[in-house]
């Protein structure tokens, strides 16, 4: 018994051996099997997909495909001579070969060198010799548009002249015999390969150091240093600008369900009431500002109260109808809150259009519109995703950057502090958000990068002003008052609430998720939209403390009674501190976790900090008043005794601020990173303590319930292919055997014997991200690995001019000293002939930690040699998240001859990450991808 769909890829490998499977793999026995349904067909997707709204995109010029041939014809077509042209045994030596070290000289040992070094020339630089020129020269950086459609990362390649100088002591290397091989780049929803990334750009720099030389060549390395400074700045004033923006029109389009702004009073329509009522202390005094049941000219006060009702509820609706449209039609990853694919794209994963032009517009309508109608909801979580478009749109503007996805990775982190910086007023913050919460990979160079990037949003937020106060977002405080000893254990008590509320959230929004993915007779995500703002509108309007926006109500409910001057809310008047309200602000906090429960997840940009910091301030806000109820009724109370007689004892909003805290860090399994926001929206230092105090009670207590936050919880739901990092990760303790997919049951190439016909059947028969290549099915020694879109590329453009090669024409993965470089195709430049590799009985943490730490796609288990199995990325993933082992029937054909994956007639496949015929993109993902690029208004729920 042999499976039929074995898992060969970077992303898609299979993770158990069939029992009784025996027989060795090859490929040509591979070709013979039918191939799967749905197989897909080289589908290609443009460099510029980004940008592209309806996906559609363009494919690439014949002379651009001519160009790419006849650059790979001179790679291919190279012979022995050629390739051995820089041989430093050769006879024809212009010096003695000598192995010492030379000694280093410096700039000033000689007069000449200063004068050389100052002009550019020879003698500037240690590598400026002919073949380091030459280097510089043929190296060509990383380019888009290969004929596949893919993007073309030229890497490591023998043509690029990084064969000279590139091992130690100056002895060349043939990377035709060991090499990481060629790049035609990455197809959608695969895993990138850090390592190569960073070693192609090493390889760059060292050209860029080797060919730049003098005051000239300073200059050169200067400004390409400053390309990442560039984009940090330009996505720091974008994001400062986009959020100013958008915190005007969301107040505006708010206010605008209650009224609106005449023009009798010098006011204008467009103008919200805060700027209507600009100068008033109370705006109830304000005469420009006019309700909609004034503008009708009802007086009545049941009529009043219905026609400002329906008012209310038409414009809430329309506003989530729109932007649940937006979405829908222009930009399908512009929906939810972001955060999960940008911890999964920061691990290494391609998502194509997430992080494009159409989805940062529709972004940022869509979110305007969704904050604006009142939903429970929040805008700071999506605007790191808006953050990190217009970050990854500056990037468009440098090929070095943009080409490289290492790179470009660590400007995304960068970029999301700025999100957090804006969305808080928290510049500091916000770089530790992107530290604790999004990044992967976090050197100190990218905390120094995300400190510029959000420090450069505040400036430009603050410069801005959108609220005409000096402060950064609406609910920024300051308090006069500090806290008392016993006041830490109603703290703690806020702590515990936070982390049940943390807790009982996550499994409620997860139901609510996993119900509308296994319902069939739920309406379209649209009508889901609409339905929920109706029954949100119709909730909020009777309670006053969840009809304003929320942003409003966080800030009233953090405020002090003595700074306060507009009390909306009636929570500072005498006679507030009564059962009553805190029925009210209880009430409203459990009906608020219902609604934000069944609203996180809808087709709309959405966020659930602050719908998290509102629940967890009117439940802090009631504890408050409760606290001071009891210490007025009863002054004498021994815990009472260190209150001072005329100044008041209990400040309410204080326990509204610590509660917001612990609500945040129970959803969101946060600490350090809340702490720092919640002192900076206070800038109240004395009470870090009792804000340190409910947060670590609250991660304590979230944590019994599940480790997992609401957004790993999402990324979980969504099955997205990312390894936390941390140490926290319960890795079982069992041979990395017992879970790789062995060889057996592998479907792998030989070195020799292929033609361009049988390795074109292979690729339509198998849907396999990649193909392990060995010597010959009985000795199988490990030559190497190939990736399906270097094979495909590769297969493709041989038979496309000027090469033009017959079907028939032979291909092979190991040196053939005697075949003709004109009239076959040598593979060798695009295979990966130094993989990682593991012995097979390693433990499965040693494996784990490779994929952590190095960001793999794959390893290759391999014993003296001889290939064992292999395990990737996926199969890594399905175990520590606890995926049970699937089991489906084979719909192979008949076994065929040719030593091919023999009982592929009606056999059963096992392993943890078998797949469909789709291969990653149908049985990660389960959903049809491909149908999504080509019509983003498509329903793609199992994407996001």
């Amino acid at each position: 018994m042999s499976p039929t769909h074995a898992m060969n890829n970077a992303s898609s490998s299979s993770a158990s051996a069939s029992a009784g499977a025996s027989s060795s793999a090859s490929a040509s026995a591979s070709a013979s099997a039918q191939p799967p349904q749905n197989t897909p067909q080289n589908t290609h997707y443009p460099d510029d997909l980004d940008d592209d709204p309806f996906g559609t995109g363009s494919h690439r010029d014949a002379a651009h495909h001519r160009h790419h041939a006849s650059g790979h014809d001179n790679d291919d077509g190279n012979d022995d001579s050629d390739i051995l042209r820089d041989d430093p045994l050769r006879d024809d030596l212009i010096e003695p070969l000598s192995f010492k070290r030379k000694q280093k000289q410096g700039l000033l040992s000689q007069p000449a060198r200063l004068l050389s070094a100052l002009t550019g020339g020879a003698g500037a630089s240690p590598y400026s010799n002919s073949s380091s020129s030459s280097s510089s020269s043929n190296y060509r950086p990383t380019g888009s548009g290969s004929g596949s459609g893919i993007t073309r990362l030229e890497g490591l390649a023998p043509s690029d002249g990084l064969h000279t100088n590139s091992s130690k002591d100056g002895v060349p290397l043939d990377w035709y015999v060991e090499g990481p091989g060629r790049r035609v780049g990455y197809e959608d929803l695969t895993a990138i390969d850090w390592i190569f990334e960073y070693t192609k750009e090493r390889q760059r720099l060292r050209v860029l150091h080797s060919s730049a030389a003098g005051l000239l060549g300073y200059l050169q390395r200067l400004l390409d240093a400053s390309q990442v400074w560039i984009i940090l700045v330009l996505t720091g004033l974008a994001v400062g600008a986009l959020a100013a923006a958008i915190d005007v029109t969301t107040d505006w389009l708010g206010d605008l369900k209650f009224g609106f702004c005449s023009t009798t009073d010098g006011g204008a329509f467009y103008l919200s009431k805060s700027f209507c009522c600009f100068g008033y202390d109370e705006h109830a005094m304000c005469g420009g500002w006019r309700s909609w049941s004034a503008a009708l000219g009802i007086t009545s006060p049941g009529g009043k109260w219905f026609i400002e009702y329906f008012f209310y509820l038409v414009l809430a609706i329309l506003f989530a109808l729109s932007a649940s449209a937006l979405v829908r039609e222009y930009a399908i990853y512009a929906k939810h809150s972001g955060i999960p694919e940008i911890k999964t794209v920061l691990g290494g994963f391609i998502i194509r259009r997430f992080l494009g032009v159409w989805t940062l517009i529709t972004k940022s309508l869509g979110l305007v519109l969704a904050v604006a109608s009142g939903m429970w909801l929040g805008k700071e979580g999506p605007l790191v995703h808006v953050a990190c478009c217009c970050a990854n749109l500056f990037t468009k503007l440098f090929p070095n950057i943009n080409n490289n996805e290492a790179r470009k990775r660590e400007v995304l982190s960068a970029a999301a502090a700025s999100g957090i910086s804006v969305a808080f007023g928290s510049p500091i913050g916000g770089v530790l958000f992107s530290l604790e919460q999004l990044s992967y990979y976090f050197p100190d160079k990218t905390m120094w990068q995300s400190f510029v990037c959000a420090m450069t949003a505040a400036v430009m937020l603050q410069a801005f002003d959108p609220f005409r106060s000096g402060k950064l977002v609406l609910y920024q405080v300051t308090y006069t008052s500090s806290w008392h000893g016993f006041e830490l254990v109603p703290f703690v008590m806020l702590g515990i609430l936070g982390g049940i509320y943390g807790g009982l959230f996550i499994k409620a929004n997860m139901k609510v998720a996993q119900w509308k993915k296994s319902t069939t007779w739920l309406p379209g995500p649209v009508v889901q939209v609409v339905v929920v703002a109706l029954l949100t509108a119709l909730v909020n309007y009777p309670n006053n403390y969840m009809r304003a926006q929320s942003s409003e109500l966080v800030s009233n409910l953090f405020s002090e009674c003595s700074m306060l001057l507009d009390d909306q809310f009636g929570l500072c008047k005498t006679g507030a501190a009564s059962a009553g309200t805190i029925v009210l602000l209880v009430f409203a906090a459990v009906l608020g976790f219902f609604l934000a429960a069944i609203t996180f997840g809808l087709q709309i940009p959405a966020g659930i900090i602050l719908p998290s910091m509102a629940i967890g301030a009117l439940t802090g806000r009631a504890t408050g008043i409760i606290m001071e109820i009891w210490q007025l009724n009863h002054p004498g109370f021994i815990a009472f005794r260190t209150c001072e007689p005329d100044i008041p004892c209990i400040t309410p909003g204080t326990y509204a601020i610590i509660g917001a805290a612990a609500a945040l860090a129970g959803v969101t399994r946060m600490t350090v990173s809340i702490v720092v926001i919640m002192f900076e929206l206070t800038g109240a230092l004395t009470y870090v303590l009792p804000i340190m105090v409910a947060v670590m009670m609250a991660k304590w207590v979230g944590d019994a319930f599940s480790r997992r936050g609401i957004y790993e919880s999402w990324i979980h739901f969504n099955e997205y292919p990312f390894l936390d990092n941390s140490e926290e990760m319960q890795i079982p303790d069992i041979p990395a055997s017992q879970i790789m997919t062995r060889i057996e049951d592998l479907v792998v190439l030989t070195a020799t014997g292929h033609t361009i016909t049988s390795l074109t059947a292979i690729l339509d028969a198998h849907p396999y991200r990649g193909f392990p290549v060995v010597s010959d099915p009985r000795d199988a020694i490990l030559l190497g690995y190939i990736s399906r879109a270097e094979l495909a590329y590769n297969l493709h453009t041989s038979t496309q001019p000027p090469r033009s090669l017959p079907p028939e024409t032979e291909a092979f993965f190991a040196h053939q000293p005697l075949a003709d470089p004109n009239t076959t195709l040598d593979l060798r430049p695009w295979m990966d002939q130094t993989p990682l590799t593991l012995p097979s009985r390693s433990r499965l943490h040693l494996a784990v930690s490779y994929f952590q730490k190095l960001g793999l796609r794959y390893v290759l288990f391999s014993d003296r040699g001889v290939l064992q199995g292999l395990l990737t990325k996926k199969d890594v993933w399905y175990v520590l998240n606890g995926a049970e082992e699937t089991r489906r029937t084979g719909t192979g054909g008949d076994g065929g001859d040719g030593g091919g994956a023999p009982g592929m007639n009606g056999g059963v496949e096992t392993g943890i990450t078998r797949e469909d015929g789709d291969g990653e993109q149908a049985g990660l993902l389960r959903g049809s991808v491909l149908d999504d690029l080509v019509s983003p208004g498509a329903e793609t729920a199992s994407i996001l």
